[in-house]
């Protein structure tokens, strides 16, 4: 059975983030409220096949077997190393590789990866292709085009035209980054081009939606998975199948566990832990004192003798 076959109508996952989605992030997502699906951080496919950088995307695919399904999301422009690292990906347990083709960020773009790869479709069919050659379930993220959401049609047409077992949309161009609302009006439309090229695609939308609840329609549309990124931010235990309201207790609880899964794991340095702190200190009476005192520390006891005396 191909990996995507497993999922039901209306399955979510968690989006891949940088310096968001790494292994203890995904712990703490799982005990809140897991997602049918995660991704990992992206990892460079030059790092991997260096043998310096090597380490480094190691790191970044580390996962549990509680974890399956996964998938590992790579980027990069040079189709062999595509290849090469899906080969490897295969040896580490994974079932199934993501091509980043839909990340803005000025420094991947400047490179040529990520959604630069909108302004290059041959390089990106080789990209695919390559990918494929690994042996893995083999999906794409993206966005609806560059500078213009009217790309949209050529775009995802020439992706689809090399059926990527699935794909997915954030609706958005690169140029819109998260300034603007996501292009919803144009799920029906994506739906049907889809259905026309390549039928087998499982497809997956993503674009501001904070709980399964907000994407519903699009399944009925005839869209097969959500992805939620940002609207974990908001809330951690946005997974929910049954929302409800959580207490102050069970947010510092969360935060506890985030705390020693960074320890666990070794994760180093400290501060950039700090950004996750807004995700469990958040909407409660004087969260924003707490979350400032919080970011003054130096070291996790530190976190964690601030949330004793508050609990």
């Amino acid at each position: 059975m191909n990996f995507w076959q497993q999922f039901k109508p209306g399955f979510t996952c968690l989006a891949p983030m940088e310096g968001v989605t790494d292994l203890a992030f995904r712990q703490v997502v799982a005990r809140a409220a897991r997602p049918d699906l995660f991704f990992t951080e992206f990892t460079n496919v030059n790092s991997y096949v260096s043998e310096k950088g090597r380490p480094n995307a190691l790191e970044r695919l580390r996962f549990l077997p509680s974890e399956q399904p996964i998938v590992a999301q790579i980027w990069g422009t040079e189709p062999s190393f595509f290849t090469e690292t899906a080969q490897a990906l295969k040896q580490l347990g994974y079932q199934a590789v993501d091509i980043n083709m839909g990340c803005p960020d000025r420094h991947v773009i400047a490179t040529g990866g990520g959604s630069a790869l909108i302004r290059t479709p041959e390089l990106a069919a080789e990209i695919i292709e390559a990918t494929k050659q690994g042996g893995l379930a083999t999906s794409v993220k993206t966005r609806l085009g560059y500078s213009q959401v009217d790309e949209w049609r050529d775009w995802l047409s020439a992706i689809l035209r090399h059926r990527p077992d699935a794909l997915s949309v954030h609706l958005r161009t690169k140029k819109e980054m998260s300034k603007v609302d996501a292009h919803y009006e144009l799920v029906p439309d994506i739906v049907a081009l889809k259905q026309t090229i390549s039928p087998e695609t499982v497809l997956i939308i993503n674009g501001d939606l904070k709980c399964p609840a907000d994407g519903q329609s699009f399944i009925e549309q005839g869209a097969d998975g959500l992805m939620i990124g940002r609207g974990v931010f908001q809330n951690p235990f946005c997974f929910e199948k049954s929302p409800r309201a959580h207490s102050r207790a069970e947010l510092f609880d969360l935060l506890n566990y985030h705390l020693d899964l960074y320890e666990k794991y070794g994760f180093a340095p400290y501060d950039p832990l700090k950004h996750f702190y807004k995700i469990y200190i958040n909407n409660f009476p004087g969260a924003s004192d707490i979350r400032a005192k919080l970011m003054e520390t130096k070291s996790i006891p530190e976190a964690r003798a601030i949330l004793a005396q508050l609990a």
